[in-house]
């Protein structure tokens, strides 16, 4: 069995942001930690609407490969 969500962006290393895409439904949430906090929000474009990947772009391993 997969893993329901994918992250496929990430910045930083002590404050870090990163993109998560849910593989169920395409959309995507922007989440943001520093020291011991951080926070979850879906990601929203410029009409405030929720960002949404195909499913079928899903698919594709965006983690990093070490």
């Amino acid at each position: 069995m997969s893993e329901r969500f994918m992250k496929t962006y990430t910045q930083g290393v002590m404050t870090t942001m990163e993109i998560w895409v849910d593989k169920q439904t395409g959309v995507n949430y922007l989440y943001h930690a520093s020291g011991y906090s951080g926070g979850l929000t879906p990601l929203l474009d410029a009409d405030g609407k929720p960002v949404v990947t195909q499913i079928s772009d899903v698919d594709y391993d965006y983690s990093p490969k070490y």
